[in-house]
């Protein structure tokens, strides 16, 4: 009777520990997708672990980010666009610009996350009714359609604690999943330590899987959207210290995440020399090496990435526009319902086209890092003004990190352009 008692109190406390996890939630919901799924699993099955370095520095930049923009919000009571437009010289064209830019990145990447997401749901089907066969293009549009449906009625309904609840769920059930994959399939010790020497891969696509890693790592609308999840979450000038902890966590697991599904990928098929080009590929190289066990989860923590990263994705548009206006996001509002709802029937495109949305989901991840030195130099000129500060001084190992961020973020920038001109 005790055994059990101290069984459910373990279960109870680790519940409430996942339950109390701040905005981070939404940064791993925002980086952690099937697009970002997708890259590991791309460069582990090619390269192995040779981009894990890249990898851990966007986690490095990525958790001091976080950190720094969601501490301007809770010293100044602003937010991020509204900032740059009120205190930026040119701050209003800027704002914009990052509007549409990262809106059409992550609208771009939404179709891919659909697509494969109810693909993954179609193959699981298949286990169980073979009579599906023939009917592959129907049935992934009438789930895609579903998913969607649910999605967009879970966003009427919720407020920010919603979100937040919802996304825990999905988030958890995916790190598990790649977490214990990992204990049934990984990669030789030496190769991890390889992969944390900076080297590119000197073969075609190379650069460009290195700037897909940065976009997807080190998304721009994972720090923009930091300052309206603080203040949804209620958090003031008293939560500085709980901030940085949540900053740092969701940092240090969106690189165990992430790094385990490359891992994954390595362990299985680097070393077979079998390099996969999509998810589903995965079927028929994993399970042969891995068995159906690390297969089913494998594949069940790739449709928990895919829909923790449907809700932020749709969420993102309405609230960089609310940042804009006014640093509120109100989730009932016409403007809300309206955008969100656009949202959707533009994440349909893939499924009822029936297209491949793989290359797509790299290439919208490698336009993601085009915007990241514009968000990284605006929050060191806001941090750097003392008449917005009021008196509050920046540290100068933050700034000397975000300095060596924005250089980063440049040269990554500049390898995604001769990526995509040796791409077109």
């Amino acid at each position: 009777m005790e055994k059990s008692n101290a069984s459910s109190s373990w279960i109870k406390q680790l519940l409430a520990l996942v339950l109390a996890f701040g905005p981070g939630i939404f940064a791993i919901g925002y980086t952690i997708g099937t697009g970002s799924v997708t890259s590991m699993i791309v460069a582990g099955s090619t390269y192995g672990m040779q981009l894990l370095w890249v990898l851990l520095i966007s986690c490095v930049f990525s958790g001091l980010l976080m950190y720094v923009y969601g501490n301007y919000a809770l010293l100044t009571g602003e937010t991020a666009l509204y900032a740059f437009k009120k205190h930026i010289k040119g701050g209003k064209l800027l704002a914009i610009l990052i509007i549409i830019g990262i809106s059409f990145g992550q609208w771009n990447s939404l179709m891919g996350i659909l697509g494969i997401s109810a693909n993954i749901i179609y193959e699981i089907f298949l286990i169980y009714f073979p009579q599906l066969a023939g009917f592959k293009y129907e049935t992934v549009l009438i789930v895609a359609i579903a998913v969607i449906a649910i999605m967009y009625a879970l966003l009427l309904v919720g407020k920010y604690t919603f979100f937040e609840k919802i996304l825990v769920i999905f988030v958890t059930i995916m790190g598990l999943s790649f977490i214990v994959s990992l204990f049934l399939v990984y990669p030789l010790p030496i190769e991890v330590v390889q992969g944390l020497v900076p080297s590119v891969p000197e073969v075609e696509g190379g650069k460009m899987m290195v700037a897909a890693f940065v976009g997807t790592t080190m998304a721009a609308a994972t720090f923009l959207s930091r300052p309206l999840f603080v203040k949804g979450k209620g958090w003031t000038i008293k939560n500085l210290k709980q901030q940085k902890r949540d900053a740092i966590t969701a940092a240090i697991l969106v690189f165990i995440i992430s790094g385990s599904v490359m891992a994954v990928a390595s362990g299985a098929l680097f070393h077979q020399g079998q390099p996969v080009t999509e998810v589903l590929d995965m079927v028929n190289t994993l399970e042969p090496v891995a068995g159906k066990f690390a297969l089913t989860l494998f594949f069940f923590g790739t449709l928990s990435a895919g829909l923790s990263s449907i809700f932020p994705c749709l969420l993102i548009a309405p609230i960089l526009v609310a940042d804009y206006q006014s640093g509120e996001l109100d989730t009932n509002s016409r403007q809300f319902r309206v955008i969100t709802g656009i949202a959707c029937l533009f994440a349909l495109i893939v499924p009822v086209f029936g297209a491949n949305p793989i290359e797509m989901q790299i290439l919208s991840q490698v336009f993601n890092v085009f915007v990241l030195p514009i968000v990284i130099l605006g929050i060191l000129l806001l941090i750097n003004n003392k008449k917005i500060m009021k008196g509050y001084r920046t540290n100068i190992m933050i700034n000397l990190g975000l300095f060596a961020a924005f250089f980063f973020s440049c040269v990554i920038s500049y390898n995604g352009v001769l990526a995509l001109l040796s791409y077109f």
